[in-house]
């Protein structure tokens, strides 16, 4: 029986075609994305000159604009950092500095005036007085201008909780001495133990975290513009081989606008290495010269500052305090260990010191300390032979004694504060020239930049022309 086969009653199922879908019609062309478009025209802009130089023109233009950027990016940050280390950074570190000076010489003061007795000084109470408005200004300072910092403003909380509560404890033990009760020196025992455990520990601190932002400042202003010096050699580079595709294409040795481009670039280049070599110097000189002296004469003046307290109080005591040993006097024992700190800290600042100006008070200084201890060990011997009053005008003078551990001190005190004031000096200058070699570079380079990359563009575009 023959099988024959029939086609499909009209209307009926269609079988769906097989293999892959027809192409469209011709005039219809497939959808693609626009990076696909734009990627076919650069391509077919690409298989001829004109195509091929408005590439390079545009790429030329687009790396001197990017190392104009990065420069421009990079030196605004040295140029900031530079400028918080001469003017926020270091002042707020030396303020602080100034916070623990004039505590620790406030409550030196306060106790060579209770030696003193009713016939205190007047000029002996001006000095506390001024000392304590100088902290109290210098805290409300700090706390205005010093950077969101959590520590710093905990220090600076608690030294302006503590400062009253310490004058209150000396105006009490000044106001017990004059009435003759030996109860004022257990008052100002107490101040003292208030000044050295709580205050001095606090703008010690702050001290350091001040110090410690400004050395950051340092590292950040004397960073290499690395990415800039990259950004500015791809950007040559570049112009480079474009003049030499120029030349080997058309026979021409020069073409200006290109010339005019490298030329600027080169320019930035240039006076970004000259630049930041210079203000590196200057910011480098400022640290190892001026601010490293500043940091171990403020140590050094004040642990002359602490001895000539604990040199007070050992006569104020009588012995009542003892050390470790249970058998020193604490006070004396305090005296001995603050006074090595100073000679060690004048043997460094000498070393430091890098001219005559600098080194010449640092030798009075030291010239000082050893004059104070000779003085200070016959006071103490004639302590301890009983005659308390004749060791008394050895510490703070009388018409017997012209020459007392007092005017040691004062002359260790003021030869201090001349060193300090010079090498705050040398900081300013070296600082100073630091930043002033950054000065202008930033606008200078944006400008040169904007001409460079419009000269690339011209020069390509000189070229283009010879094809119309």
């Amino acid at each position: 029986m023959a099988i024959t086969s029939r086609a499909p009653a009209p209307g009926g199922p269609v079988a769906a075609p097989s293999g892959p879908p027809a192409p469209p019609p011709d005039g219809l062309p497939g959808r693609s994305t626009a990076w696909a478009e734009g990627v076919e025209r650069l391509r077919a802009a690409a298989t001829t000159e004109p195509g091929r130089l408005r590439i390079i023109g545009a790429v030329l233009a687009a790396l001197v604009l990017l190392f104009g950027a990065v420069a421009v990016w990079e030196i605004s940050g040295r140029v900031t950092a530079a400028d918080d280390v001469v003017g926020r950074s270091q002042p707020l570190s030396a303020d602080a500095a100034s916070i623990y000076r004039s505590l620790a010489d406030a409550d030196t003061v306060s106790s060579s005036g209770f030696l003193a007795g009713s016939n205190e000084p007047r000029e002996v109470r001006q000095r506390y007085e001024k000392d304590i408005a100088n902290a109290s200004r210098l805290l409300i300072s700090a706390a205005a201008n010093t950077r969101a910092d959590e520590d710093s403003r905990k220090q600076i909380t608690l030294l302006s909780e503590q400062l009253p509560r310490y004058t209150g404890l000396i105006e009490q033990a000044r106001a017990t001495n004059k009435q003759g009760l030996p109860l004022g020196g257990a008052y100002l025992r107490y101040a003292n133990e208030q000044m050295s455990t709580q205050l001095l520990p606090a703008a010690q601190r702050l001290y350091e975290a001040e110090t410690g932002r400004l050395y950051t400042d340092y590292d950040d202003a004397r960073a290499l513009p690395l990415a800039s010096f990259g950004a500015g050699l791809l950007a040559l580079a570049a112009l480079v081989w474009a003049q030499r595709r120029n030349y080997r294409r058309t026979n021409r040795v020069l073409n200006h606008g290109l010339v005019a481009a490298t030329a600027a670039s080169l320019v930035v280049l240039l006076w970004l290495a000259a630049g930041h070599t210079v203000a590196r110097s200057g910011l480098s000189e400022a640290r190892t010269d001026g601010q490293e002296s500043l940091k171990v004469l403020n140590d050094a003046r004040i642990a002359s500052l602490q001895a000539r307290a604990s040199e007070n109080l050992t006569l104020i005591s009588r012995g009542a305090v003892l050390a470790e040993d249970k058998k020193s006097d604490k006070y004396d024992v305090d005296f001995g260990k603050d006074m090595e700190d100073l000679e060690a800290g004048l043997a460094t600042a000498s070393k430091l010191a890098d001219d005559e100006a600098g080194r010449a008070p640092v030798a009075r200084a030291a010239d000082g300390v050893k004059r104070w201890r000779e003085l200070h060990a016959a006071a103490r011997q004639t302590d301890l032979t009983g005659d308390y009053q004749g060791a008394l005008g050895q510490v703070i003078g009388d018409r017997d004694h012209k020459e007392y551990s007092g005017a040691a001190f004062d002359t260790v005190d003021a030869s201090l504060e001349q060193a300090v004031a010079h090498e705050q000096r040398e900081f300013t200058r070296a600082a100073r020239d630091g930043l002033g070699a950054l000065g202008g570079l930033v606008t200078g380079t944006a400008a040169l930049v904007v001409v460079g990359a419009a000269a690339a563009l011209l020069g390509i575009g000189r070229r283009l022309s010879e094809y119309r």
